[in-house]
């Protein structure tokens, strides 16, 4: 069979890039002759999955059944002119507004708020054409008469009239902004006027006969079609450019003629940047779709039918094409509707009843088709497939924009209100689960690439995932993302950071063994096993019985065929388990909350229901697996399970959504809202057709909340009836949400036994609680109040407190709702003594509330009362107030980290500002008289003046070694000090560097800071040996660490180097350590040595004078005073200059070249020993 034409079957085939066409199923509606289309070839492969839902909803019959030849919507006001035979014309407008929103979008009129004849022309009326921005119609009979109408007080008037007396006038056209319009006769004439009625320019083109004209979106070009089917293009002021090359005509042969030319202005934006929007069609069925006049590369479709019109919808996604068919075995012809993309795909195929179609129009909005057939003008519903989903409290949805190419992508919280936009180019699909959703796009227009782009409710990429299949068709669970071209589908299980399931953990467990990607071809029959793998040499084998559909649970993947088979795969390890047989093309599969059924849509909008567990007896009587179950519906568009039911489930029929349980429907609501969740007895709808005429400013207007008939009842069984009857009939109907109502409907009666037996039933732990706090409560008032809270009827609350005088409770409660205006309030109004610093605490929440939204003034009021000195600063800062700023300097107290004397200093020196260093030191004083050493030691440190905190910290570490504290204490004092010589030492030298910056060498810039400082410190020598007391006393606590650990000898070691310090640690308890230290390593010469020493101290009493000599000579009787140990302990006893540098870590001398140095206190560790150091020995620093 000849290419293009539907088959048999009623299958057709649109144009693919080879000269083929893809099976695209449409209604069953006969064979037709077929039409050769050798040659013919496509832009680009389909993106998406595309189909459209559309069914009949009105039908207007034209008075005396007089024939209608023409139709026209006008987009922007919804006026309908149609024109007939006998010179009839009428303008029709159909009423939609309505106060419900249940009711708004797509419920069909009741009545026409306008239908007023026009009378004026005697002859078949055969154009008409709306100039939308003046609000003009311009209409043309079969006697060449022109007729220009205006709209004048809710009525259509004559304004001008025209009448060229010598040929008819075949199409009229106005320009994209309304100022022209163009006028073709049968003759060849032409004619373009001004808005105003002003002749422009006109034009004979001899020989021609013309029959359609059209603008480009510009104005500067004008499109003539000829009587013989040739399209001639010239420009705005009538001046021939080319012909337009008809590549859709290709062997074609005979006489054909235009059907139909329809250039859309891009007003609304285009599906995709460079996408096709010049539509030609003839009456053979032939069309081509063109980017621009001169496009080499049309899309190309035969559409197999007769043709009479065509038209593109408002944003130019859609084109429908209207004509006949033959009908099978029949004399008479079907009239059709058929829909195609701009890209040639197509939609689906709409049949109309009928003798003869003559004309379509589509309503602005692009959710209506008027049809002119015979004395009739049908209405048809369309149902598009939005780009859109619903995931955690968000309706994404997607729509584009005149100035933008991409998709303009919104994250719509519905909860609260909020919304957050991306820009995505190359959308395909939008797919939601739980708390996510995919976003499939194109990776490149130049690279075969795609992207799964996992994002959270917010629209923030969290995983993108590249692939290289067309991501036709894409499902997704809590897990795992399928995405499916016709040939095979790909697996991805991602990951986010959520809570799992145990059982959901040791799946994922389990299929991480094995990979996060694979793919399978849809032929091949994968085990579960490892046969899965990421080969995308797969996907490019082809297939006789491509994919159309999928869908998948937690447990199963189900991949639909178009041959109607169902294949039911296992998850996460995908293994084929079965294989179903359907008599239908499945366009929208779904699966209940249990996975036992599966609910199926196919492309004509039939819906099915299929048992997959069910095993019956076939014709054969051989047991098969899978029943078609006998609910049947049509004009379906869409439908969604109940996520806690499985038997439950809601559907969109035409205008009407229905709720069945059991296969048994409840009564219809009529609404045209497509279904978000269906939870807890409560389906969750959301109008987009409605949002999306306005998609920047979504309104919680359009998001209906309907409770399905069960939850009705037991609410009016609660209210009207009582407890009791209601606990039946839920007892009966049993469902976690009845439970609920139940309970808390019994709470508000006190019935505290049945309100937690009924949250019992339904599993509400908190609820359980709340009943139990309840019971201990004696006051009946007391449980009202708090329960009142519960159901968040907090004035009431609040107002039971304090009629029972309990204040602090009703405080309490606005505490917990963060009410802090209210707390104030509450706190102020009380007789009692109100909690300073509950009062300061809601002063300061109040003040944060007013500085958020940078109402200063108001923030200070209530800072000032909150006693928030860190807040007011901010605030008298942000209004300039230096007065209050300097106000609250004065009062704030010594030290206050508001008084930043670095910066102060820093300042100071930056303005040269002199008497910073008196301040300085008048201040210390102020602090020193009250002996507040270490806070004018801080104060000295944050201003920067090292060398000052210097000296008062070794003052203080001078005073504590002469109390006798702790060692180590003092030590850290010194440490310390040093530190602060070291920071002064840097900052010398950097003042220097600064100063002779420019200047010879670097060189002469530190022996400048060293004579700088040589200067500044003769009066100071310490700073020379700023160490020596850190040094000092590390030695004595090292000497007697050793000692204590057995160390003898390295004890001895440590303590000789005691001898240099006798001016920082007393005498006596050097020498006495040294004693001790030498007689243990049985050094009794050195012992002898320090024994002298100590009776000679003129600091010791005679008494303690005795004590040691009685101790030397019961030593010395025993061991002679000789050391017989090597000549080092001789050196060291020499001490003195020119001595050998000092291991802190170990006390003995250094004598090898290479050791480690601290970059901070310039001491040496010697090479074996830093390893066992994390810090410096001595003064704490990192070893770097």
């Amino acid at each position: 069979m000849p290419r293009g034409a539907p088959d048999a079957t009623g299958q057709h085939r649109g144009c693919q890039g080879d000269g083929s066409f893809p099976q695209l199923l449409v209604l069953p509606i006969g064979n037709v002759e077929p039409l050769p289309v050798e040659g013919l070839s496509s832009r680009r492969d389909p993106l998406g999955n595309p189909t459209m839902f559309f069914y009949l909803t009105k039908k207007i019959s034209i008075p005396n059944n007089v024939k209608l030849k023409c139709v026209s919507w006008n987009k922007e006001q919804g006026f309908i002119a149609c024109g007939g035979e006998d010179g009839l014309l009428k303008v029709l407008k159909l009423e939609t507004q309505t106060d419900d929103a249940k009711l708004r979008g797509l419920a069909p009129p009741s009545k026409l708020s306008m239908n007023q004849n026009l009378e004026g022309h005697s002859g078949s009326v055969q154009v008409v054409t709306w100039n939308e921005q003046y609000q003009k119609l311009t209409t043309s009979d079969e006697n060449g008469l022109i007729i220009l109408w205006m709209l004048y007080k809710g009525s259509w008037f004559e304004e001008m009239i025209n009448n060229r007396n010598k040929s008819v006038v075949r199409s009229m056209s106005w320009n994209a902004d309304g100022q022209k319009i163009c006028i073709v006769y049968e003759d060849g004439a032409v004619i373009v006027g001004s808005v105003d009625g002003n002749r422009i320019w006109g034009k004979d083109l001899k020989g021609k006969q013309l029959s359609h004209v059209t603008w480009s979106a510009d104005s500067k070009v004008l499109l003539f079609g000829m009587a013989n089917g040739e399209i001639h293009i010239y420009d705005n002021q009538g001046n021939f450019i080319m012909k337009m090359k008809l590549s859709c005509l290709v062997n074609v042969t005979g006489a054909i003629s235009i059907a139909g030319i329809h250039w859309y202005h891009g007003t609304e934006g285009y599906v995709e940047p460079d996408c096709p929007c010049l539509a030609v069609c003839f009456d053979n069925g032939r069309c081509q779709i063109m980017r621009h006049e001169n496009d080499q590369n049309p899309v190309l479709i035969d559409t197999g039918m007769y043709v009479v019109g065509i038209q593109w919808n408002h944003m130019g996604s859609v084109l429908a094409v209207a004509g006949f068919q033959k009908a099978a075995m029949q004399d008479k012809d079907v009239n059709i509707v058929q829909f195609y993309t701009p890209f040639g795909e197509h939609l689906g195929t709409l049949k109309v009843p009928g003798k003869e179609i003559s004309a379509l129009s589509w309503e602005g909005g692009g959710l209506k088709i008027a049809l002119a057939v015979d004395s009739f003008i049908y209405f048809a519903n369309i149902r598009p497939n939005y780009k859109w989903g619903y995931c955690s409290n968000t309706v994404v949805y997607a729509y584009t924009r005149p100035d933008r190419p991409e998709h303009c992508v919104v994250f719509w919280d519905i909860k609260h209100n909020e919304k957050h936009v991306k820009y995505v180019k190359g959308l395909i699909s939008i797919t939601t689960c739980g708390d996510f959703c995919i976003l499939a796009t194109k990776a490149d227009e130049n690279h075969p690439q795609f992207v799964l782009v996992l994002c959270n409710s917010i629209g923030t990429p969290l995983d993108p995932k590249y692939i290289d299949i067309v991501p036709l068709f894409v499902a997704m669970t809590k897990t795992h993302v399928i995405a499916a071209s016709k040939e095979a589908f790909y697996t991805w299980q991602y990951r986010v950071a959520k809570k799992l399931t145990a059982l959901e953990i040791n799946q994922i467990t389990r299929s991480q063994k094995e990979g996060r990607e694979r793919i399978y071809h849809v032929d091949d029959t994968p085990s579960g096993s490892m046969d899965g793998v990421l080969d995308y040499s797969k996907a490019i084998q082809g297939t006789r019985d491509p994919i159309c559909a999928i869908t998948a649970s937690d447990k199963i993947l189900i991949v639909g065929r178009e041959s109607g088979t169902i294949q039911r795969y296992s998850l996460p390890n995908v293994g084929l388990i079965q294989k179903y047989s359907l008599n239908c093309r499945g366009y929208h599969l779904s699966l209940n909350c249990n996975s036992s059924r599966l609910a199926v849509i196919d492309i004509s909008g039939v819906l099915t229901f299929f048992d997959l567990d069910a095993r019956v007896m076939d014709s054969t009587g051989q047991q098969v697996v899978g029943e078609l179950l006998k609910l049947e519906r049509r004009d379906v568009w869409d439908m969604k399970w109940a996520k806690d039911n499985p038997d439950l489930f809601a559907m969109m029929e035409k205008t009407r959504m229905y709720v069945f349980r059991n296969l048994d429907p409840e009564e219809p609501i009529q609404t045209s809202g497509y279904i978000c969740n269906f939870e807890d007895l409560e389906i969750k709808s959301v109008l987009l057709d409605e949002i999306l005429k306005d998609p920047e400013h979504p309104n919680k207007d359009y998001l209906i909340n309907f409770e399905i008939r069960s939850l009705r009842d037991s609410r009016a069984l609660v209210e009207k009836v009582g407890i009791k009857d209601a606990s039946q009939f839920i007892e009966d109907n049993p469902h976690p949400r009845l439970w609920r109502l139940l309970a808390e409907a019994a709470l508000q009666k006190l019935d505290l036994y049945t309100a937690e037996q009924a949250f019992v039933r339904c599993k509400d732990y908190q609820g359980i609680k709340f009943v139990k706090r309840l019971g201990k409560l004696q006051s009946e008032s007391m449980k009202q109040a708090e329960v009142a809270g519960y159901f968040g009827r907090f004035e009431e609350a609040e107002r039971t407190y304090l009629e029972m005088d309990r204040r602090d409770l009703a405080i309490g409660l606005r505490l917990k709702l963060g009410d802090w205006f209210r707390v104030l309030q509450l706190l102020k109004t009380g007789s009692g003594d109100a909690d300073d610093s509950l009062m300061e605490q809601a002063n300061n929440a109040i003040g944060d509330y007013f500085a958020d939204r940078q109402k200063w003034l108001n923030a200070v009021q209530y800072y000032v009362q909150g006693r928030n000195q860190e807040r007011l600063a901010e605030c008298y800062y942000m209004l300039e107030d230096y007065e209050g700023l300097e106000n609250l300097a004065i009062s704030l107290p010594e030290n206050h980290k508001l008084l930043p004397w670095n910066k102060a200093v820093e300042l100071a020196q930056n303005h040269n500002m002199k008497e910073i260093g008196s301040l300085l030191a008048r201040y210390a004083s102020h602090l020193l008289e009250k002996n507040k050493t270490l806070d004018a030691i801080a104060l000295y440190r944050k201003a920067n003046y090292f060398l000052d905190a210097a000296k008062l910290m070794f003052k203080v570490a001078d005073e504590e070694a002469k109390k006798g504290s702790k060692p180590l204490r003092v030590k850290k004092l010194y440490v310390m000090s040093a530190l602060l010589i070291e920071q002064h030492h840097e900052q010398m030298k950097n003042a220097q560097r600064g100063k002779v910056k420019g200047k010879s060498s670097e060189a002469t810039s530190a022996l400048a800071g060293l004579l700088e400082e040589e200067v500044l410190s003769t009066t100071d020598r310490f700073t020379d040996n700023a160490w020596r007391g850190a040094e000092a006393y590390h030695f004595f606590i090292l000497a007697q660490r050793q000692l204590y650990e057995g160390y003898v000898d390295a004890a001895l070691k440590t303590a000789l180097h005691l001898k240099d310090y006798e001016d920082i640690i007393p005498p006596v308890e050097i020498y006495s350590l040294l004693a001790l230290c030498a007689c243990a390593s049985r050094a009794f010469g050195t012992c002898s040595k320090a024994f002298i020493k100590l009776e000679s101290l003129e600091t010791l009493s005679s008494e303690q004078k005795q004590q040691y000599e009685d101790l030397a000579l019961e030593i010395f009787t025993k061991h002679a005073p000789k050391d017989n140990r090597k000549p080092e302990l001789g050196s060291l006893m020499e001490g003195g200059e020119g001595k050998l540098p000092t291991c802190v870590a170990t006390g003995s001398p250094i004598t090898e070249d290479q050791f480690w140095m601290c970059s901070v206190c310039k001491h040496g560790v010697l090479a074996q020993e830093i390893s066992h150091y994390s810090f410096c020995p001595l003064c704490h620093s990192p070893v770097g």
